[in-house]
């Protein structure tokens, strides 16, 4: 258990009123114990109580839990948890629950009275997991100095009769080769007019001259995620496709430079969306400006027009305006930026300047 991080939550759940809580998020689980499994439909459960209490209810086929915490309750697949959270927590105070508890385990506990009532308590979680630590700041430069790499190996595939699946197919193994261990989201390759797509799929579609070249794509390294976009063309752009380019270039950089701590997400976001709009593409950009990354590629607290938290140091997440002209063409520049004490690291340093792959 990492008590640093359990004092952090458990100071959350005061705030919100709540002294106990119960966890079912694996990457949460992992961030306060150090402890990672897939549960699939099995139950998988982090109890936290103010007291100081730390209890991990966890099938007995998972992998050896016991370096978790101190107190592992086990149980096999003919047996209900249920009954044994109900025993452990307090029936006179409310629960904390997460957002990934499924319903086929918070409608039991509802039933068994497992608390006075049941509040949704993932904030109490995610505003810890928000600011990185300065070690997993450095996890998160390395995911990215990885996802540099690997858009020079894109940038290389691109040829005349390639497809968009031929090129996502193959870019596993070469995140695999640079230290990696798997994609932290399924990587997006759009050709021409699928570019105007923000989340196409990467299909037969094969290279033609004058295709605007997207990748959005994101490895997982030691557990933490990379994220970034880059927008290509096959052949010389016309005037049209340059001009919607170097709009999107500008937003990117534009929202970056005001980032610092105190500045909202919702100033962010509109630093990137008047360019955009000034240029007469307002309607184009359907997307919020970002997301908080880590050991999620999306994680709470978005970087949008409703967002209004100032941001803190140490917080990670992407700044990616686009537009996306449906028939004709779509950019999107993404960089991953960490704020610091006066101001922000873009964490990606593959060039953003328009590039005509040939």
């Amino acid at each position: 258990m990492n008590e640093t991080r359990r004092a952090r939550v458990v100071e959350n759940l005061r705030d919100m009123g709540l002294t106990q809580a119960l966890i079912s998020d694996p990457m949460s689980i992992y961030y306060l114990t150090g402890y990672y499994t897939e549960p699939y439909e099995r139950f998988l459960a982090l109890y936290l109580n103010a007291n100081g209490t730390s209890m991990l209810f966890a099938n007995r086929l998972f992998p050896d839990a016991s370096a978790a915490c101190e107190d592992i309750r086990t149980f096999d697949d003919t047996e209900d948890p249920v009954p044994m959270v109900a025993e452990v927590t307090d029936h006179s105070a409310p629960l904390g629950v997460d957002k990934k508890l499924a319903a086929r385990w918070l409608v039991p506990l509802q039933e068994a009275g497992a608390a006075s009532e049941f509040k949704l308590g993932s904030a109490a979680v995610d505003n810890a997991r928000s600011v990185k630590s300065p070690e997993e700041q450095e996890l998160m430069r390395a995911a990215s100095r990885t996802n540099d790499k690997a858009m020079e190996w894109l940038a290389a595939q691109v040829h005349e009769g390639v497809t968009e699946q031929e090129i996502a197919g193959g870019l596993l193994d070469v995140y695999r080769s640079l230290g990696a261990q798997d994609h932290s989201f399924a990587p997006i390759v759009s050709f021409g007019a699928n570019a105007a797509d923000p989340h196409h799929s990467p299909d037969g579609t094969v290279l033609a001259k004058g295709d605007v070249v997207l990748f959005d794509v994101g490895c997982r390294r030691d557990m933490y995620c990379s994220d970034m976009t880059r927008s290509f063309f096959y052949g010389e752009p016309t005037e049209h496709q340059r001009a919607v380019y170097e709009c999107v270039r500008r937003a990117n950089e534009a929202a970056e430079a005001i980032v610092r701590p105190g500045v909202t997400f919702a100033e962010i976001d509109r630093a990137a969306r008047t360019i955009i709009e000034d240029a007469g593409w307002g309607q184009y950009f359907t997307h919020r400006l970002g997301h908080q990354i880590g050991l999620e590629d999306h994680e709470p607290g978005d970087v949008s027009s409703v967002h209004d938290e100032p941001v803190r140091p140490g917080q990670c997440f992407s700044i990616e305006p686009g537009i996306y002209l449906p028939g004709d063409v779509g950019v999107r520049i993404e960089d991953l930026v960490i704020v610091t004490e006066d101001g922000c690291e873009v964490l990606n340093s593959y060039p953003k300047g328009l590039t005509v792959l040939k």
